[in-house]
């Protein structure tokens, strides 16, 4: 399938956003580990967590997560703790993204995990049980979501977990929201150095828990703004949080210096409201930002930056490359579709001088099993009308009505 998209004259909307994906997913498996209690409100209803809630409410043999990376990282410590044999396994691309950090943690904690394939790599047989825990050492360079698995379960641990991460510590913030969420259920855990945290064996506590809508998903409203370009628009967010512990809420801070001014509609702190936002006549004519911590919101820069002229150096990509896709290669290649070519260091940066190319005469973006790059991308119909979007219902991963709250938005969105 293939979507056609053509901006609107005027963008002035209210949009109801997904429930924020980190969150629900940390929710689940943290209310799995308190064993009763009622569920967490508001629940994303994306392809990862529906996931995780189908897996959490039977626990079959075999748990099919799909193309959804946090269930497999979250629910491989999950499962290494809870009694029985089970395989877990996902899409062709799950089985080809590395696991073994991970693996290797736990097995040292004393778990019983074994490869079913390829060494290193999903499908894993795992023969849960109560481990001992203690002291526990790894890179601090590696997925954030390794540790958060880590760290959930780690209550649940006779010991507790005192973790110890090494080098640079990258997503900092995940890991941050991951411990705000364990203590807000009871568990005392924190960080008591500037590379170890400690949990103690307490277990969680059970209470009603309503999840925050997802800044992720907001930062493509706030890249359709910056696109616009007319004005007097105005988009009207709801359900975001002055405060907030998710890391991308950054986008309010870096979107300004494009031009995108946020209010909120109160300013208690940690409440959701509605988030509005508006254009202001200054912007960077260059930007130059480090996303180690909020590496899911490098696609949307890019893309904003170069449609709007901005000349960038992003770092602290490092993790791109093990993504639902390589986004590194992805960007580099449908960016040059649309004229702009794009350079990478090592995999880790990624540097747009200004450079540019013949583009295509009717460029069709290619989204590669990755939800991120359709969003990313959808908004340059305001610099490139007529663009279209292959493979669009990769969307479902984390914000399924995204191609309907367009149409809301007064895009027309029609298939080829």
């Amino acid at each position: 399938m293939q979507y056609i998209i053509e901006p609107p004259a005027r963008l002035n909307a209210t949009i109801t956003l997904p429930a924020s994906k980190s969150i629900s997913n940390r929710a689940l498996i943290i209310h799995a580990l308190a064993g009763s209690g009622p569920m967490p409100e508001n629940l994303s209803d994306c392809d990862d967590t529906e996931v995780m809630v189908r897996a959490l409410r039977s626990l079959p043999d075999v748990i099919d997560i799909k193309a959804a990376g946090t269930a497999m990282r979250f629910l491989t410590a999950y499962l290494a703790v809870t009694p029985g044999e089970r395989t877990i396994t996902g899409t062709e691309r799950m089985l080809h993204r590395p696991i073994g950090v991970l693996v290797d943690a736990l097995r040292y904690l004393g778990a019983e995990i074994e490869y079913a394939g390829e060494e290193g790599y999903p499908p894993l047989r795992i023969t849960g049980r109560r481990l001992d825990g203690g002291p526990l050492v790894m890179a601090g360079n590696v997925s954030s979501q390794y540790i958060s698995a880590l760290l959930m379960v780690g209550p649940a641990l006779r010991g507790g977990l005192e973790l110890r991460l090494t080098g640079e510590i990258i997503s900092r913030p995940y890991i941050d929201m991951t411990l705000w969420l364990m203590n807000a259920f009871g568990a005392e855990a924190e960080w008591n150095d500037l590379d170890t945290i400690t949990v103690k064996p307490k277990p969680y506590s059970a209470r009603p828990w309503l999840i925050e809508n997802d800044w992720s998903a907001a930062s493509y409203w706030y890249e359709m703004m910056a696109l616009s370009r007319t004005h007097g628009d105005a988009l009207a967010l709801k359900g975001l949080a002055d405060g907030s512990m998710q890391g991308d809420a950054s986008a309010r801070y870096i979107f300004s210096l494009l031009g995108v001014k946020t209010t909120f509609d109160t300013t208690e702190q940690g409440r959701p409201t509605t988030v509005r936002l508006k254009h202001t006549p200054h912007r960077l004519p260059r930007l130059e930002y480090d996303f180690v911590n909020s590496p899911d919101m490098a696609q949307t820069f890019v893309a904003c930056c170069a449609a709007l002229g901005i000349r960038f150096r992003f770092t602290g990509l490092q993790t791109l490359k093990i993504k639902e896709t390589d986004r590194i290669e992805a960007l580099k290649t449908e960016m040059r579709k649309l004229g702009y070519v794009l350079h990478d260091m090592e995999g880790r940066e990624l540097l747009w001088t200004g450079e540019q190319c013949q583009a295509d005469d009717a460029p069709a973006i290619d989204t590669y099993n990755d939800h991120r790059m359709a969003m990313s991308f959808a908004p340059l119909a305001f610099v490139h009308p007529g663009l279209r979007i292959n493979d669009p219902g990769v969307v479902t991963k984390s914000y399924p009505r995204f191609w309907d709250d367009l149409r809301l938005a007064g895009f027309t969105v029609r298939e080829a």
